[in-house]
């Protein structure tokens, strides 16, 4: 024998009533059918009520909406003929009951919790005459006569045992389709309507399952299943094949809605399996709860949570050593009908967190403040403080019993993605960690933990990329073409979820679509500004989030701080930040590493080469800098392998800037300050206390040619030519090349326009390409020689991936 249950959802339409039709039709075994009201109809009676209460005429169009949808509803689903019309006069009887019901309230302005029983009581017996006749061969049997409740703490509680009694001598011959609504009881002594409690027909179900010793009770709902999160706030959650008793009563208690908390004891008593399915997807495997689920090899099962959370805290040193303290509060929150879902006690004992519903909070308190009024009066104990606005989150897992680092790995996860834990509860069994957030955190602390725990089928990162321009678009190109296969063969789904130009900014949590980026910007991007960037990538609170700034902006610049202390990592292509004021570039590095993310900008130096990364390995291995010796600037490089008798100096540069090598504004790469900004991060990545006004400059280019307009520039340095013409013939004559050399020499820093010859490593320098000599106190007779491409969009973007990709930790 089977039990099903069919919910709300699963009778609210013509379509559902129909399904449902279908499947208790094709069950073989007899079975007994558990109904909900229409689904939205017991909501509507509580506010029909409410209203009529309150004295608005306006309760009759309610009531008029209520009629009207059971009546459409028999004429919908049920075929003409003698079995409508017994149903349409039932229907009808019952609605002129509540009718009346109704009218009673709105004259007298009373809603007793008596009436208010009463009336909800009509959803579920409507809809269950409704399906007992659309299926055919069922009998309706009356779930008032055998579910019986008694008083006690103000709620009505199930009569167990009389219960069972009574559901036995109903059942003791089962037809083969049983039909009994849910959620409805009564008062064992005065006979007076009562329920279960919202969600009370899984919990009908459950009782007559258990009572009966059923094969097995089906739960059948709008959705596939447990699943791993909410699936409304983390779209990669999926459907949990099995679950234990325990894990899926741990997940029901914080709040995963799939099935009414008590409806797991009778059954997990009895061992009898609950099956979740899905009306509108009969084919979905489901969710099978028993007593052992089978081997799973993920740590945790599930997240849920509750978003409505108070927690109080009662503080003093009064409570210390005090035998019977947690008696009184628990008791006394007892007997005021308050549940507590969660405790945290520190070991000293003087503070003690409970966590509550929002709206038992103030009674909580009340009722807390007025046992311990004497306490608090001769200042032992601190009146209740109440923190609101809080979320409760719990993961849940069988598996996660005495495996180490379950707990570090949450609180660390949480702590890089700037997500402060107010306070955590973990029992013994080790089957659920539970903790208190602020209630603005719980997206991102859902996700975060999803993703960290490899429930998610990828890791995700998710980006900001500021500047569209050669860098920014190459990257852009780079990330789209490498996306799939970062998902398919390493787990990683790189997401952009905003992207900014001069002009506009787009942000959105589902990620932008790469191959039309631009149109996208264009057509939904909001005017840009440093601004509106800081605040929507604040206000978004995304998790594992990385600002990408691929412009040479300062005011982008000035928002690296914000961003680190709200723990979103930055990789910069933009030297600014990192050249700046020392105390700025110091103050950036230190955010970094207290809040555990990450700033990278590995790019400001040679594009895609490993040169900041490889002084970071050196010096974090014990080895010291000494000396550093280095051609950066690939606009300069390329001028001075390029120069000859048929191109001279003004030509060279004229090619740099048409081919993408310097700035468009030349005369920043020819006054040095590119290599300077250079010189002074790879100091300071060296460990010196280096700032630009502390490097000597040696220039090639006379100080009349930064005058003026750009135009005037092009005029001045044609002027030049000749004499760079003959001094290139006379080096060419001695065997000897130009290099624009940065060099750090125990902590002094010099660029200058130098002449090497042939031993030298820099000789043979070609193209565009840098190159970096690192004597160290390791490599002094023999330097580490750094060499490759120093220039060009594709190759810097590259190097700002590599920044992303070493996020991501793969």
């Amino acid at each position: 024998m089977k039990v099903l249950k069919f919910g709300g959802t699963s009778v609210g339409s013509v379509n559902s009533m129909l399904s449902v039709k279908k499947i208790v039709e094709s069950v073989d075994d007899k079975v007994i059918v558990v109904v909900s009201a229409l689904g939205g109809i017991t909501d509507k009676l509580i506010h029909t009520s409410k209203m009529a209460a309150a004295g608005d005429s306006a309760y009759e169009k309610e009531m008029k909406e209520i009629v009207n949808r059971h009546i459409e509803m028999v004429y919908t689903v049920i075929p003409a003929g003698k079995a409508r019309e017994v149903l349409l006069d039932q229907v009808n009887e019952l609605l002129s009951e509540l009718k009346n019901i109704f009218q009673g309230i709105f004259l007298i302005h009373d809603l007793s919790p008596k009436t208010s029983a009463t009336i909800v009581s009509y959803g579920e017996r409507l809809s269950s005459i409704i399906v007992a006749t659309l299926i055919e061969g069922a009998q309706w049997f009356d779930s008032r006569t055998f579910i019986k409740t008694e008083k006690k703490h103000n709620k009505h509680i199930l009569d167990s045992e009389l219960t069972n009694r009574l559901v036995r001598e109903t059942f003791k011959e089962v037809p083969q389709v049983a039909l009994v609504p849910g959620f409805i009881s009564t008062d064992k002594d005065t006979g007076e309507v009562t329920n279960l409690g919202r969600g009370g027909s899984d919990y009908t179900a459950s009782i007559l399952a258990a009572a009966l010793n059923a094969d097995i009770l089906e739960i059948w709902t709008d959705v596939d299943g447990f699943m791993t999160a909410d699936p409304r706030v983390i779209s990669t959650a999926y459907p949990i094949t099995e679950l234990s008793y325990v894990e899926a009563m741990e997940l029901c208690n914080f709040g995963a809605k799939v099935v009414y908390p008590p409806t797991i004891y009778p059954v997990c008593h009895k061992n009898i399996p609950i099956l979740i399915k899905n009306t509108f997807n009969p084919d979905a495997p489901g969710t099978i709860v028993k007593q052992q689920a089978d081997h799973f090899s993920k740590p945790i099962k599930g997240i849920s949570s509750i978003n409505d959370t108070c927690l109080i805290t009662m503080t003093g040193l009064g409570m210390v050593g005090v035998i019977g303290v947690n008696h009184r509060i628990f008791k006394t929150l007892a007997e005021n009908g308050i549940s507590v879902f969660l405790v945290s006690q520190a070991s000293s004992e003087n503070s003690t967190s409970i966590g509550v519903r929002t709206e038992d909070s103030a009674l909580a308190c009340k009722v807390l403040n007025e046992e311990f009024a004497k306490e608090i009066e001769m200042g032992e104990i601190s009146p209740m403080m109440a923190e609101s606005g809080l979320a409760t989150v719990a993961i849940v897992g069988e598996n996660m019993k005495h495996t180490p680092g379950i707990a570090g790995k949450l609180f660390g996860t949480l702590g890089r993605n700037g997500i402060n834990v107010i306070a955590c509860a973990q029992g013994a069994s080790e089957t659920n960690i539970s903790f208190v957030v602020e209630g603005d955190s719980l997206r991102k602390t859902l996700n975060v933990i999803h993703d960290s725990f490899f429930l998610s089928e990828y890791q995700v990162l998710n980006l900001f990329i500021c500047g569209i321009g050669t860098v920014g678009h190459s990257l852009i190109e780079q990330i789209n073409s490498q996306q799939e296969k970062l998902k398919q063969e390493r787990g990683l789904n790189l997401k952009v979820v905003g992207i900014a130009n001069g002009h506009y900014a787009y942000f959105t949590r589902r990620g932008i679509d790469l191959n039309n980026y631009r149109k996208e910007l264009e057509e939904k991007g909001v005017p840009s500004s440093p601004q509106v960037l800081h605040d929507e990538i604040i206000g978004m609170n995304i998790f594992n989030s990385v600002f990408v700034d691929c412009t040479a902006n300062a005011s982008i610049a000035g928002l690296y701080k914000d961003f680190l202390s709200h723990n979103i990592s930055v990789v910069a292509a933009n030297k600014i930040a990192a050249s700046s004021e020392y105390d700025v570039y110091a103050e950036l590095k230190s955010i970094a590493r207290q809040r555990g993310v990450k700033f990278l900008f590995e790019t400001n130096v040679g594009a895609g080469l490993p040169i900041i990364n490889t002084i970071n390995d050196l010096i974090n291995s014990g080895d010291k800098i000494l000396k550093i010796e280095a051609v950066v600037s690939g606009t300069l490089n390329y001028i001075f392998n390029t120069i000859s008798e048929e191109v001279p100096l003004s030509e060279t540069i004229r090619k740099a800037k048409e081919e993408g090598y310097s700035e468009p504004d030349p005369r920043i790469d020819l006054s040095g300050k590119d290599v300077i900004r250079k010189l002074v991060i790879l100091a300071r990545e060296a460990g010196y206390k280096l700032s630009q006004e502390d490097v000597e400059k040696h220039l090639f280019i006379p100080d009349f040619c930064f005058e003026g307009s750009l135009d005037d520039f092009w005029k001045n340095v044609k002027t030049l030519d000749a004499d760079f013409e003959a001094r290139r013939k006379k080096l060419e004559a001695e065997g000897k090349r130009w290099r624009f050399v940065a060099s750090l020499d125990n902590g002094k820093g010099v660029v200058s326009l130098q002449e090497v010859d042939s031993r030298h490593p820099f000789y043979n320098l070609e193209g565009s390409n840098n190159i970096i000599l690192l004597t160290t106190e390791r490599y002094n007779e023999y330097p580490m020689l750094i060499q490759g491409y120093g220039a060009g969009a594709s190759v810097t973007a590259a190097g700002v991936f590599a920044d992303i990709m070493s996020i991501a930790n793969i």
